[in-house]
C-alpha cells in the first residue's frame, strides 16, 4: 500500500513539473507575441522565477496596471540582486502611479545617479509652470478613448467603441477605430458622436488624426495588418497616412514616403502654418524608444525627417507632439522628469530651436500616463488624454495663468542705438552653470523664462556681430515673483576701435598690414606681433569667427598670385590655431590679385602695389 501512495505521489510531481513546464512555455510565447493581458493571467499561477516575475510586471505594466506591476515589481527586486537597469526605471514608474514616492525615488536614483526627490519637484514645479488647470473628465468620453484632435469646430478622436472589429492581443479590446464629434458650448462634453468615414477606419488601428487649416487635407496613424519579423521578435509597426477630402469623399490615402515596415511613425501633427509635420518614431537614429521629429511639407511632398535632438528627446519615450500659434511645443515623456510615467511638457521654440521643456505639473499631471495636450488658445481650453482612473480616458481642461510664478522676461536692445535686437539668442544658466533654458528672440526682441525662488542667475544675450551680453540676478530680492531685466549688447564696431564697418555694409577688424618676403609665407617676427592682437580679441569674444583673406598685387601671372595668396591666407590662419584659437572659428580664403584697392593693373607705382598686398579680417559672425 505505501508503495502505491509514493508511486501515485511521483506521477502527479512528474505531471504536474511537466504541466508547469508547458505553461511556462505557453506564457512566454504570449508574452513573446506581445498578448500581455492573456500572459500575465497564465503568470499568475506559475512559479515566482525571475524570468516569470520580470514577464509577469512587464504584462502588467505595458497594459498599464501599474498596482499590479508594481507588485510584481516588488516580488523581483526582494529576490533577485542582479537585475537589468531596464526593470530599476519600470519599477520606479509603477511605484509613482502607486503614489510610494519614497520608495520610487529611491529607486530612480539608482537608475538615474541622480538624487530623484518628486515632492521637492511638485513644489518646484508649483512655483515656475506658466499656467494652472482646472481639470474634469470630458462628458461622454468612455473607457477607451483618447488622443483627440480638432478637426474645424468638431474633434476626432480614437476609441474602442466598435466591438464588431477583432480583438488585439496586447490587451483584448477591439482595434482602435477613428471617430468624430462636436462639442457643447462649454466644450465639456462631446456631442453627435460618429464613426470617422469609412474610407479611413479599417480592421486594424487607426488614431491620432491632424488636419490642415482648411480641413481637405488630413493625417492619421495606423497599424500594419501584418507582422514583420524584427531581430527575434514580430511586430507590427504603425504608419502615418495622409488623405485628402473631395466631394466630400475622403480619398487617396497614402502611407507617408519615409514610413517603413522596420519602425514606427505615429502621433502626426500639422503646425499652424502647415508647413511642418510633427510625429513620433523610433527610426534609426533615434535617441531612445520613442523620439519626436518634425518634417517639411514641399510643393513636392516631404523633406527628410529631422530629429529634434537631445533637449527634447530622452532615450526614453517622447510622444504626441502638439503646437499653438506661438510655436511652443507641447508633448508627453516619461524620460524628462516627471511625476510618473507619461507627464505632459512644453518647449518655447523659435526657428526650429527649442528651449529646456517644463513640466506642466500636478495640476494636469498624475503619476500614470497624461499625453494628447490640445489646446483652443482663444478660449483657453483644451482636452488631455490619460488613464489615471485606470483606462484611456478624455479629460476637459481650462488653463488660468499661475499667479505664483517666478519669471524672469525683457526685451534685447543694442546698447548705443536702444534699437531692438530681433534674432537674439538668450541663455539662461542657474548658479552651477547649467542650462536652464536658451531661445532666440522673435520680432518683438521679448524673451521670457520661468525660474525658481532663491536661486542666483545669469542670463546672457549674443547675436551676430556683437559682443556678449550678461547679466546676473537672483530670485530672493525682495520677494519678487517676477524680474523684467532691459539686456543690452553692443555691436563688435562699437566695443572695438579696431573693428570697422565698411561701405560694403560688413565689419573687418582694421589691423597694421602684415608683410611677408617676396614669393614667401612664412609669418615673420613683424607679422607675428601684429597676429598677437587678433588673438587677444578672438580669445576676449569666444563666439567671433573671422575668415582671413590675403590679396596680392598684380606682379607675376594669376595663377601664381592666386596661389601665392591661399598659401599666405593658410599661414595666417596656422599661427592664430598654434596660439589658442579654435580652427572652426576660421576661415581662409586667397584671392589673388583679382580685388584690388587700386586698380591700377600692371602699370602701378610701388606704393599702390603696396596697399593692394594686404590681408583682410572679415568677421563672419
Amino acid at each position: 500500500m505505501k508503495n502505491i501512495v509514493l508511486l501515485i505521489s511521483f506521477f502527479l510531481t512528474v505531471s504536474l513539473g511537466f504541466g508547469q513546464k508547458a505553461s511556462a512555455s505557453k506564457a512566454r510565447k504570449l508574452f513573446e507575441n506581445r498578448a500581455y493581458s492573456e500572459a500575465a493571467s497564465m503568470y499568475q499561477s506559475l512559479p515566482k522565477t525571475k524570468e516569470n516575475l520580470q514577464n509577469l510586471g512587464d504584462s502588467y505594466f505595458f497594459n498599464a496596471q501599474m498596482s499590479k506591476a508594481s507588485n510584481a515589481y516588488g516580488q523581483l527586486f526582494a529576490t533577485n540582486d542582479s537585475l537589468a537597469k531596464d526593470y530599476y526605471f519600470r519599477y520606479g514608474q509603477a511605484l509613482k502611479a502607486s503614489g510610494d514616492f519614497k520608495t520610487a525615488d529611491s529607486i530612480l536614483s539608482i537608475y538615474t545617479g541622480e538624487v530623484m526627490d518628486t515632492p521637492k519637484l511638485k513644489r518646484t514645479l508649483s512655483a515656475i509652470v506658466p499656467y494652472v488647470y482646472e481639470l474634469k473628465p470630458l462628458k461622454n468620453s468612455t473607457s477607451g478613448d483618447f488622443g483627440i484632435g480638432w478637426h474645424g469646430d468638431n474633434v476626432v478622436f480614437s476609441a474602442y467603441r466598435n466591438n464588431e472589429n477583432p480583438t488585439y492581443e496586447w490587451n483584448n479590446k477591439p482595434y482602435l477605430d477613428l471617430y468624430e464629434a462636436s462639442l457643447s458650448e462649454e466644450k465639456d462634453a462631446l456631442e453627435n458622436i460618429e464613426p470617422f468615414s469609412e474610407d479611413i477606419n479599417t480592421k486594424t488601428h487607426e488614431s491620432n488624426a491632424t488636419f490642415s487649416s482648411d480641413g481637405k487635407t488630413m493625417y492619421f496613424s495606423r497599424t500594419n495588418d501584418k507582422r514583420v519579423k524584427i531581430g527575434d521578435d514580430k511586430i507590427a509597426t504603425i504608419k502615418l497616412y495622409k488623405a485628402e477630402l473631395v466631394d466630400g469623399k475622403w480619398t487617396n490615402v497614402q502611407v507617408l514616403p519615409f514610413c517603413s515596415d522596420t519602425y514606427s511613425t505615429q502621433h502626426p501633427f500639422l503646425n499652424p502654418s502647415n508647413t511642418k509635420l510633427f510625429f513620433s518614431s523610433d527610426m534609426p537614429g533615434s535617441l531612445g524608444s520613442f523620439d519626436i521629429y518634425s518634417v517639411d511639407i514641399t510643393a513636392d511632398g516631404f523633406g527628410t525627417p529631422v530629429n529634434l535632438g537631445e533637449v527634447i528627446n530622452t532615450a526614453h519615450r517622447e510622444q504626441f507632439p502638439f503646437m499653438d500659434q506661438s510655436e511652443t511645443l507641447y508633448f508627453a515623456s516619461d524620460g524628462h522628469q516627471g511625476l510618473g510615467n507619461l507627464d505632459i511638457f512644453m518647449s518655447n521654440g523659435y526657428a526650429g530651436f527649442y528651449s529646456k521643456p517644463i513640466n506642466l505639473g500636478e495640476t494636469i499631471n498624475s503619476g500614470m500616463d497624461d499625453f494628447g495636450y490640445v489646446l483652443n488658445e482663444d478660449v483657453q481650453k483644451g482636452f488631455i488624454s490619460s488613464n489615471r482612473s485606470g483606462e484611456d480616458l478624455i479629460y476637459a481642461f481650462l488653463r488660468i495663468p499661475n499667479k505664483k510664478r517666478y519669471i524672469v522676461e525683457g526685451v534685447v536692445i543694442d546698447k548705443n542705438t536702444k534699437e531692438l535686437l530681433p534674432g537674439t539668442t538668450v541663455t539662461l544658466y542657474d548658479d552651477k552653470g547649467e542650462l536652464v533654458g536658451q531661445t532666440i528672440v522673435g520680432e518683438d526682441a521679448k524673451y521670457a523664462f520661468s525660474t525658481k525662488p532663491n536661486q542666483l542667475y545669469k542670463i546672457m544675450g549674443h547675436r551676430d556681430l556683437y559682443a556678449l551680453g550678461e547679466q546676473e540676478f537672483t530670485t530672493n530680492d525682495d520677494g519678487r515673483f517676477e524680474f523684467n531685466i532691459e539686456l543690452e549688447i553692443e555691436s563688435y564696431d562699437d566695443a572695438e576701435d579696431i573693428i570697422v564697418t565698411k561701405n560694403d555694409g560688413y565689419m573687418y577688424i582694421e589691423l597694421e598690414n602684415i608683410y611677408f618676403d617676396f614669393g614667401k609665407w612664412d609669418i615673420k617676427p613683424q607679422a607675428a606681433s601684429i597676429l598677437d592682437i587678433m588673438v587677444g580679441l578672438l580669445k576676449k569674444y569666444p563666439l567671433m569667427e573671422v575668415q582671413l583673406g590675403a590679396h596680392t598685387d598684380s606682379r607675376s601671372s594669376e595663377e601664381y598670385n592666386l596661389n601665392l595668396s591661399n598659401n599666405r591666407a593658410q599661414s595666417t590662419l596656422e599661427y592664430l590655431v598654434a596660439n589658442g584659437i579654435e580652427r572652426s572659428r576660421l576661415r581662409s580664403k586667397g584671392y589673388g590679385e583679382s580685388q584690388p584697392l587700386v586698380d591700377c593693373k600692371d602699370d602701378c607705382t610701388e606704393e599702390e602695389h603696396s596697399i593692394n598686398r594686404r590681408c583682410e579680417f572679415l568677421i563672419l559672425k
